[in-house]
């Protein structure tokens, strides 16, 4: 087969102790899946989940012991970090039951979900879609992979984020509203889940601004933590 132009090579992010990378297929956000968070953003309750996709080639591989640079985005004035545990998918499927959720995850990451949110309210008030705001260049930071074997009690782990080493973002797992399995059968419920997939699972409270030259690092117990400089 041979292509007008040659095509970009396929997102990939390292695994934990594999000399193989995971290749990665879409990736879904969760909006709003920590009541704190909600409620910072001006909602309260258990709402139904909903989702928003980024492209594969948002990502940004942060290496473990490495410092990844992302570019600070065109167009906005207000660009705010989420600290988020990812979920990888390692065996697809449609209408998975949260029972039988666990047994199609590959793995965890750390990642964040970098979001223009002046752009993303100026859509919100228009009644448009968030992409401009949420699905930029480089706008999904990760770290690697690690296997659910080798992951710990990820579902009460802690997850933190600190901006120049201050605590931004201070949080547990099992605070999540629609836990990871929750998540799964939703989620496969409207698409069909396919090995390669990374779901970003929501963010806690504490969100805010970051600018040129800020570095933002982040974990999840029992994860390879991230680290990330803004440029």
């Amino acid at each position: 087969m041979t292509y007008l132009f040659t095509p970009p090579p396929t997102v990939s992010v390292p695994v934990v102790g594999r000399g193989e990378r995971f290749p990665v297929h879409r990736i879904y956000c969760v909006g709003r899946n920590y009541e704190e968070h909600a409620k910072e953003m001006g909602f309260t309750g258990r709402e139904p989940p909903f989702f928003f996709l980024k492209p594969a080639d948002a990502l940004v591989v942060a290496e473990a012991g490495q410092t990844a640079t992302i570019a600070y985005p065109p167009l906005t004035k207000n660009l705010h970090h989420e600290i988020e545990l990812v979920v990888a998918i390692g065996t697809g499927g449609r209408g998975i039951q949260a029972a039988d959720a666990f047994k199609h995850v590959y793995g965890y990451a750390v990642g964040l979900d970098m979001t223009r949110r002046d752009l993303q309210n100026d859509m919100k008030k228009q009644g448009r879609p968030w992409c401009i705001g949420k699905a930029f260049d480089e706008s999904a930071p990760i770290g690697p992979i690690t296997p659910a074997s080798e992951a710990g009690d990820i579902v009460n782990a802690a997850i933190w984020l600190q901006v120049n080493s201050a605590d931004r973002q201070r949080s547990h797992i099992n605070k999540l509203i629609w836990n990871i399995a929750e998540t799964i059968e939703h989620l496969s419920a409207a698409w069909a889940l396919q090995p390669g997939d990374l779901i970003y699972t929501g963010t806690p409270e504490g969100v805010n601004a970051v600018v040129s030259g800020d570095t933002l690092t982040g974990g999840v117990d029992g994860l390879v933590p991230i680290s990330v400089r803004v440029a």
